[in-house]
């Protein structure tokens, strides 16, 4: 698992980093934003990959699959309305994002993912961003918070070097595809779509390790 894990952040952030390029290219990136939520993230995502050495490999993606789950449900449902300021002006919108920060980090480096299906939603639903927006954003926040929790995680599981770049090669190219498909599709379409993609793969996950934890 841990081997797993580190391969999957080292891919992670190299497909995110060319994913938010992409995305700055067309204004799609909150610059500011991303760095306080990524760094914040980063502090997190060593926390979390600490934890992830108390679980079983099978408990971490079972609970995974829940919060894609969770995920998924907020992002249907959609914005109820607008997202009203959070209170303390300036001082009060730094707090929450380093606060959303840490917390996404924590999750980022406990599943080993990098962490998209969580800043999404927490982007568009809490702070506020328009979809593309928040989408390309989550790109460059992923790329940090996945290097953060790949840090940590280095020291504990080793690196396939050629897997790795095998892999974050054809990533990077589906990655700048995806940025360019995902300026021609309709907001709501686009949302409903990353939902359902959550649903699929936390079904799988759950199906996958569910007979472990309870054979």
């Amino acid at each position: 698992m841990a081997d797993a894990t580190t391969g999957a952040l080292a891919i992670v952030a190299a497909n995110a980093a060319a994913g938010a390029w992409a995305s700055s290219r067309h204004g799609a990136v909150a610059g500011r934003l991303a760095l306080g939520f990524g760094a914040a993230g980063v502090a997190g995502a060593l926390a979390g990959s600490a934890l992830q050495r108390l679980v079983s490999g099978e408990a971490v993606l079972f609970l995974l699959a829940l919060v894609m789950l969770a995920a998924a449900r907020a992002l249907w449902r959609g914005r109820p309305g607008r997202v009203p300021p959070p209170p303390g002006g300036r001082a009060g919108r730094v707090a929450l994002v380093g606060g959303l920060g840490v917390g996404v980090g924590v999750l980022t480096g406990f599943f080993g993912v990098g962490g998209g299906f969580l800043i999404v939603p927490t982007l568009v639903l809490v702070l506020g961003l328009p979809m593309r927006e928040a989408v390309g954003t989550s790109l460059l926040i992923i790329a940090l918070t996945a290097t953060g929790g790949l840090a940590g995680h280095l020291g504990a599981g080793g690196l396939s070097v050629p897997l790795v770049v095998a892999f974050a090669a054809a990533g990077v190219a589906g990655s700048l595809s995806g940025v360019a498909l995902g300026r021609r599709v309709p907001t709501r379409s686009l949302s409903r779509a990353f939902a359902l993609t959550l649903v699929g793969v936390a079904v799988a996950l759950m199906a996958a390790n569910a007979p472990a934890l309870w054979p």
